[in-house]
């Protein structure tokens, strides 16, 4: 089984391309910062995250192209995909990228733009913010009227 899920912030906009030949597919590539679950407190120069291409076909990468920021935190399953090819200086180059089936968002837009995300959504002004409830659902108040990023 061949099976990757991933939660962490694009590093940059995605870079989207468009495949040529009768029907055009969007290819979007990215990367993804993912902080390590158990980062060595005894190395402080030691990095804390792992830097990891990330490649959306098709859907996925029109949504990406759309949606997708840099600094936006997502969640991407998918399967790991290894390649290799000769530079121009005749050196063979291996490739390791994650190829995304599912993408989704791992935070509100007011939580990404609160921490520093891309989202730059503000409450309508005489509106409250949307707060946390107990049940850890976040209540939005009535009126706001925005465009969801799914069918």
């Amino acid at each position: 089984m061949n099976k990757v899920i991933l939660m962490g912030r694009l590093t940059r906009d995605p870079d989207v391309r468009y495949s040529q030949g009768n029907e055009p597919m969007a290819v979007a590539r990215y990367t993804l910062a993912v902080d390590r679950r158990f980062a060595r407190r005894d190395q402080q120069d030691s990095q804390t995250a792992d830097f990891i291409g990330i490649v959306a076909f098709g859907r996925a990468g029109e949504f990406a192209e759309k949606y997708l920021k840099k600094g936006t935190k997502v969640i991407v399953t998918g399967r790991i995909q290894t390649g290799s090819y000769t530079n121009k200086d005749g050196v063979k180059v291996y490739t390791t990228d994650v190829v995304a089936e599912d993408q989704e968002f791992a935070e509100s837009k007011n939580a990404a733009s609160s921490n520093g995300g891309s989202f730059g959504g503000v409450a309508p002004q005489g509106e409250p913010a949307p707060s946390a409830a107990g049940d850890g659902f976040m209540n939005i108040p009535d009126g706001i009227d925005e465009e969801l990023p799914f069918n």
